[in-house]
């Protein structure tokens, strides 16, 4: 067998949790061997393969790559400049913490995120007294450990907003809820598929579970969360509708069901008869969003499309063309579950039903050339 590139391992936190990073150069045959490792998915925005930092997982790669390329793993072996170092009380401290935020209903994921930035703030501030931590001591620990891990805008307004309910909750530091300030978002427009993107989309997928998974999430703009959440009781066939139960924010809605997702839906029922949930994984048990966004990737690929895209674009997909088919932004903010109009009207910023009618001022000027023009050659942009 042919020599494979080298496999470089890495450990990096990565969607809130460590992950094992998997980098090779280009190898169809390493892509492959990739493609069947259980819960390993490629990450666009890493550039690499991407897989749950444990040590099964670290087993299953060697397994997988004997024999077959040389293993790079020497930078697993460091140790993270900041591991946590807690003590009892600062345990006991977030352990209650946790609790508080179970109390205020937040969601697990939510409860997660929070408890964990604000451990890592507890952790790189260790040796100082919790009574002590002040707005300064904030800034300290952004300037070194965000900026060291590269972490998103998104993450530190994460990180503020888990801070801003951790002094409420103990109020003992001496940080100052008004000088903990949220970066401003950033205001990148989301991608959108055109409509012919889904249907090739569709058209490649013909595993018949995943096709009605796809088909679902563009249909009828659904969260990821939300299919994989969303129960059997919940479709109302004769009704054409959907009942999303708990969605962001903890909020019930109703959205359509598309008349020709029906006969696929019909089909899918009949082929994997679930009991309970709309797809489930083994053991009857919720699908897992990460196979979602495999298969989904894998159906992009097939389609020969080349932007990023993952099930919250299929979503994108939907509002936007949806505003483009004449649907008020009133409507869309309603299926999509939005609390505030302001963020339904990015999509304005998509939609290209209008924007289409407008006139480049190149095309102007080269019309008005041509149609005034006393010679027989009319003037081309692609001539000399």
């Amino acid at each position: 067998m042919k020599k494979l590139p080298t496999v470089l391992l890495e450990r990096k936190t990565h969607r809130k949790q460590s992950r094992i990073l998997i980098k090779f150069k280009y190898n169809e045959v390493l892509i492959v061997l990739m493609r069947s490792l259980k819960n390993a998915f490629w990450s666009a925005t890493l550039k690499c393969w991407c897989i749950e930092d444990t040590a099964e997982n670290l087993n299953l790669i060697v397994v997988l790559l004997k024999n077959k390329a040389v293993i790079n793993s020497e930078h697993l072996q460091k140790k993270n400049l900041y591991k946590r170092q807690l003590n009892e009380i600062q345990k006991t401290l977030l352990n209650n913490f946790f609790i508080y935020l179970r109390g205020k209903r937040y969601r697990k994921s939510t409860i997660d995120t929070y408890v964990f930035f604000v451990a890592d703030f507890i952790a790189f501030h260790t040796k100082k007294d919790l009574n002590s931590l002040d707005s300064r001591s904030v800034e300290e620990y952004l300037e070194v450990v965000f900026i060291k891990r590269k972490y998103a805008i998104s993450t530190q307004r994460q990180f503020i907003s888990a801070l801003k309910l951790f002094i409420v909750f103990y109020p003992e530091t001496m940080i100052n809820d008004l000088e903990l300030a949220r970066p401003k978002r950033s205001k990148k427009l989301p991608n959108v598929l055109a409509p012919e993107d889904i249907v090739t989309i569709l058209q490649v997928t013909k595993n018949l579970k995943h096709r009605a998974i796809i088909a679902l999430l563009y249909s009828s703009g659904l969260r990821v969360g939300e299919v994989t959440a969303l129960e059997l009781s919940h479709i109302d066939i004769g009704r054409n509708q959907l009942k999303v139960v708990s969605g962001k924010g903890r909020k019930d809605r109703f959205v359509v069901l598309a008349q020709t997702f029906l006969p696929l839906l019909n089909n899918y029922l009949i082929t994997y008869k679930p009991h309970f949930y709309f797809i489930e994984g083994p053991n009857k048990k919720r699908y897992s969003e990460s196979s979602i966004r495999k298969f989904l990737h894998n159906s992009v690929a097939l389609a020969g499309i080349k932007k990023h895209v993952t099930p919250h674009t299929l979503r994108h997909s939907y509002a936007t063309h949806l505003l483009e088919n004449g649907v008020s932004l009133r409507h869309i903010q309603e299926l999509l579950g939005h609390s505030k109009p302001e963020t339904t009207m990015i999509y304005t910023h998509i939609a290209k039903k209008d924007l289409l009618e407008i006139q480049s001022p190149l095309d102007a000027i080269l019309l008005s050339l041509n149609k005034n023009a006393n010679r027989e050659q009319k003037f081309l942009l692609s001539g000399n």
